[in-house]
């Protein structure tokens, strides 16, 4: 099986390389689902593809957004120049795109995004008609149900494997549009999910109700092979190089049949693990109910900064990695979802009336 992994920026796309993926998908400027990350120019990309491929790595481009009538010619000449640069595939979302993709651009390979929400035999016998080669599942299918389909069609399957989960049906969720006018399909979702909220009337175990935990399915990928899945993906464009480089790392070793540590996927960011809906069925574990962490958080304070994005105060989580002889590490993570991680080393001194 394929090891597919994402690469939000080029020294997020040299970890996952180093480490051992046989492919990276990453998206430009434009028209991708993660406009947020840090992305590639034009001139980037041809790079990218020339690193990747000496190494014998293949490079998928996001072309994943919804399309309006004015952007259709612009995609068109940018996916034709995608061919000529030597892209392996282009992971779409938009049907007017697909059709006029066949037309003009026929030698491209195409794979259907999983905000297509294609999830059943008649789906895929429409996504055969388009030339589509390749399928990224929606994260909410089980194992069962990805066997089935496997059995009912020739097209390759692609499966999340880890990373973060949608709250709603993956491509469908309109949240972000209706709170704050960002739309997800159009690569700009707010994450609204991810905020704390006050619940009444109801006892829960944390203000982060409709947070999902990040999907980890490293214990299963004989069932995933056994299902037929050609390539095994791992969110995560815009995550760190570091976040990156250890996933990457750890499920290279566990496909590969080497000694791997699952506890190692805890050092990075995370909100906690589930296997989501695979086993067939919601697990009871789904919702984290708490802001996102790491294995070393030994503490934890909540403050408040200005956001260099506006002139505005909003509420971030710091909390701080302290032991004697390692290196200092901070962690300032605020409501928008933006992470920083700082790390440097401190020499140690006895202090009296100091505290943290």
């Amino acid at each position: 099986m394929e090891l597919l992994a994402p690469a939000g920026s080029f020294d997020a796309l040299r970890a996952a390389v180093e480490n051992g993926a046989d492919a990276v998908y990453l998206g430009g400027k434009s028209y991708s689902a993660r406009a947020q990350a840090v992305n590639f120019s034009r001139e980037e990309l041809q790079a990218a593809l020339d690193y990747c491929h000496i190494r014998g790595v293949r490079v998928y481009v996001t072309v994943n957004t919804l399309l309006r009538e004015d952007e259709l010619e612009g995609a068109i000449l940018y996916l034709a120049d995608l061919y000529c640069w030597g892209v392996d595939a282009v992971i779409v979302q938009d049907l007017g795109l697909i059709q006029r993709a066949r037309e003009e651009v026929p030698m491209l390979e195409l794979h259907s995004s999983t905000q297509m929400t294609v999830h059943n035999a008649l789906d895929f016998r429409a996504i055969e008609r388009l030339g589509i080669t390749r399928v990224v599942l929606p994260r909410e299918l089980g194992a069962s149900a990805i066997k089935d389909i496997r059995e009912q069609t020739s097209v390759e399957l692609e499966v999340f494997v880890h990373g973060a989960l949608c709250l709603c049906y993956s491509g469908q969720c309109l949240m972000s549009s209706l709170i704050g006018g960002r739309s997800g399909n159009r690569g700009q979702c707010a994450q609204p999910c991810r905020q704390p909220y006050t619940v009444e009337g109801l006892i829960v175990p944390g203000e982060y109700v409709l947070s999902p935990k990040d999907l980890s399915l490293i214990s299963h990928l004989d069932t995933l092979e056994d299902a037929g899945v050609a390539s095994l993906k791992i969110e995560g464009r815009l995550k760190s190089p570091d976040y990156v480089g250890v996933v990457v790392r750890t499920y290279r070793a566990a496909l590969d049949g080497r000694p791997y540590q699952a506890k190692d996927l805890s050092t990075v960011f995370n909100r906690g693990f589930t296997t989501a809906y695979f086993e067939d069925g919601a697990a009871p574990d789904l919702i984290t109910y708490h802001p996102p962490t790491k294995a070393e958080r030994v503490g934890s304070a909540l403050e408040t900064y200005r956001s260099p994005k506006a002139f505005r105060k909003v509420k971030a989580h710091l909390w701080a990695s302290l032991r004697l002889g390692n290196a200092l590490e901070v962690n300032l993570l605020d409501e928008d979802g933006y992470h920083v991680n700082m790390r440097g080393s401190m020499e140690a001194t006895t202090s009296k009336g100091m505290g943290l």
